[in-house]
């Protein structure tokens, strides 16, 4: 079964310089229905208004991976990790025992546009941790392995039994994943569009949880960005 929930349902916060989008419940918005899937917790889309940004932070017991698609994110936290994080790399934080952090807008005059997804990590007060990842052109056109639980094919490790993937694929593209037994998906349209087999429309925002099925596979309507989770 192929549920979506679609971006316009979402749970929204203003703040001015930042407009945000929460798939699951997160900060003032709490829907009982939408507390997550699986290990998968937090999927918010975030545009974040030049020089504006997250001051120092905590968190723990939480894997958080930033994904960029528009602007310059700048980054630094407690365990001395940091850097610039744009369109085409991966970031990730162990948060485990404990971390502090902050985010912001690198850019003076360009907003900033990214998801921030958490993942319940399978393991408590693990050491605290940092990575980015260049993805290059590994993505286009095709699922590039950009996170796991067992770092294979280049991807960062981390703290569960999921996998996540993104792709670039141009309008007309059709790309497929399988699911072994026993596992789900979640596909998350971030740019553009994409068609399910049975005619269903997806569009940037919207979000489906896969359950039940040996594979899910879409076609791009436009020129469009796609994460898909693989999740045990």
């Amino acid at each position: 079964m192929i549920t979506i929930r679609k971006g316009i349902d979402r749970g929204h916060a203003n703040h001015g310089w930042l407009n945000a989008h929460h798939t699951f419940s997160f900060g003032n918005y709490h829907h009982p229905d939408h507390m997550g899937f699986r290990s998968l917790r937090v999927m918010n889309e975030d545009h974040i208004n030049p020089g504006a940004g997250f001051p120092q932070h905590p968190h723990e017991d939480m894997e958080i991976i930033t994904y960029v698609l528009d602007g310059e994110l700048r980054h630094k936290d407690s365990t001395g990790g940091g850097g610039l994080i744009t369109p085409g790399m991966v970031q990730y934080m162990c948060a485990g025992s404990g971390v502090t952090h902050s985010e912001f807008n690198a850019s003076s005059e360009k907003p900033l546009h990214l998801y921030q997804i958490w993942l319940l990590p399978n393991v408590k007060g693990a050491k605290p941790g940092y990575e980015e990842r260049k993805i290059g052109n590994a993505r286009d056109g095709a699922l590039a392995l950009i996170a796991s639980g067992d770092g294979r094919d280049g991807s960062i490790r981390i703290n569960q039994d999921a996998n996540l993937y993104a792709s670039v694929i141009g309008e007309g593209e059709t790309l497929s994943h399988e699911f072994a037994e026993g596992r789900y998906g979640w596909l998350q349209i971030a740019k553009g569009g994409v068609e399910l087999p049975e005619g269903s429309i997806m569009q940037a925002g919207d979000g489906a949880k896969i359950t039940g099925e040996t594979g899910v596979s879409f076609k791009a309507l436009a020129n469009s960005e796609i994460l898909l989770f693989d999740l045990g």
